[in-house]
């Protein structure tokens, strides 16, 4: 089974997008960039939703470099969920490394279809 790691500072994004992707991955979740990045690594998932703006020591960008800089993590997709729209935060985020990115409010059923696309199922 994919194992999927979704972090939000939000347990409501993280509920929603459990329940949308259903029972046919393994889902770890984390509400900072800390636990994030400490269960990444442990785990080492195939794909990780992770959010942009997070409290805490590390946001989504700072996570996304040291996901991106780690050699065991360097198969793992990653799409950035953000509630901010601006066009540099994207260009910032897909430079550094994302595979995706959603601009909240978003569809669910398009974050699974993209989660699916990556994980080429």
């Amino acid at each position: 089974m994919k194992k999927v790691l979704l972090v939000d500072d939000h347990a409501d994004i993280r509920r929603l997008i459990r329940i949308t992707l259903g029972e046919n991955f393994d889902i770890f979740e984390a509400e900072d960039g800390v636990t994030a990045l400490r269960l990444a690594l442990k785990i080492v998932p195939d794909l990780i939703v992770l959010g942009v703006m997070m409290a805490g020591a590390l946001d989504g960008l700072q996570v996304l470099g040291a996901i991106k800089s780690a050699p065991q993590l360097q198969h793992t997709h990653v799409i950035m969920v953000t509630a901010r729209g601006q066009v540099s935060d994207y260009e910032d985020g897909m430079q550094r490394g994302a595979d995706a990115y959603f601009i909240k409010p978003f569809s669910p059923l398009a974050l699974v279809a993209a989660i699916k696309e990556q994980l080429g199922r």
